[in-house]
């Protein structure tokens, strides 16, 4: 139960927005679980481009300067509030929603831990969370995929891109990925992409048509933004859906409704958190993909795993495009 004392922690702080430069290495207090509330001792915490987007101050929502980066982390439950009753002292736990994963231990509501299963490590568990239940809802929520249906996914290679190519392909979906070099066109084929376009020396409205004999593919997942989402709309096919979850390249260009009417197309704008309404909910995406973890069809591919005080370093590559899969920040064994 709760002590009612704060604990010192060490972890990166945020004091102004800007570049990686700005998160530091700091000692700081952290409150005593309050009702509803746990502390989690971080073992490993999961890096995302929002992580990014919080750090420079364009997506401000649930953030006040200063503060510890992170939305993402697995580790055990070490302190717990009054009310909690969804786990214990001592359970090992991972969650996408929580906040302050950059350190050595958070504050999250006991309602958003999802239990570790025991062939699962702390590195794993802080990888999956945030991808995996995005790539669920965002195959599951806005076009429902038939066998033999064509879907294009931008940034094919990549973390996020390689977790959508995996399960569209298990659900029997012909996979056109997008990628930005040779090798990672090579990576995504091997994550069973059935076409591959390198946007960077072809262009992918062309070559989608040309692969889907002029029709275009029936649902684009699009995770770039502003470099790709009004040529989605050229090159999806008519009465198919374009759905934006993330904005890589910068936030997309304005649109105006009117247009979509010409070949009845259908756009939504997602994000993981709309979609985590309740624990039932944050149970069935998360029991999901660690049922095709378990099963082996859903890889992971965690391709950095970099100490806490190089969260700087981890930024660089993710901001910069040098990725193609996973960053975790190591934080205790």
């Amino acid at each position: 139960m709760t002590t009612n004392v704060k604990t010192k922690v060490q972890g990166i702080r945020v004091e102004q927005y800007g570049g990686p430069e700005v998160m530091r290495f700091s000692d700081y207090e952290l409150p005593a679980p309050g009702p509803g509330q746990v502390r989690v001792k971080i073992h490993a915490a999961g890096v995302n481009f929002i992580d990014i987007l919080q750090r420079r101050g364009t997506y401000r929502i649930n953030v006040s300067l200063p503060f510890t980066p992170g939305l993402e982390g697995a580790g055990v439950v070490e302190e717990i509030g009054e009310g909690v009753k969804e786990v214990k002292v001592g359970d090992r736990v991972a969650y996408s929603y929580g906040a302050s994963s950059y350190a050595q231990a958070t504050l999250v509501r006991a309602e958003s831990l999802i239990l570790l299963p025991p062939e699962i490590n702390f590195e794993q568990g802080a990888a999956f969370p945030l991808q995996g239940m995005t790539a669920h809802y965002l195959l599951h929520e806005f076009y429902k995929l038939k066998p033999g249906e064509t879907v294009l996914i931008h940034a094919a290679a990549g973390g996020m891109g390689g977790l959508l190519v995996q399960w569209a392909k298990h659900m029997g979906a012909r996979v056109i990925g997008t990628v930005s070099t040779k090798e990672k066109a090579q990576i995504a084929i091997a994550l069973g992409a059935d076409e591959i376009i390198n946007y960077t020396e072809q262009d992918f409205v062309k070559e989608s048509k040309r692969l889907t004999n002029d029709k275009g593919p029936e649902f684009i997942i699009d995770g770039v933004g502003k470099d790709t989402f009004t040529k989605d709309l050229e090159a999806v096919a008519g009465r198919g859906h374009v759905v934006i979850f993330g904005a890589a390249s910068g936030l997309a260009e304005s649109l105006m409704p009117n247009s979509l009417q010409m070949r009845s197309i259908t756009v939504s704008g997602g994000s993981l958190f709309n979609y985590l309404n309740s624990r039932q909910e944050l149970l069935m995406r998360a029991n999901d993909v660690l049922k095709g973890m378990k099963e082996g069809w859903l890889r992971l591919k965690i391709e950095h795993v970099l100490p806490l005080k190089d969260a700087a370093k981890a930024h660089e590559l993710l901001e910069n495009r040098r990725t193609t899969g996973k960053i975790v920040l190591k934080i205790s064994d």
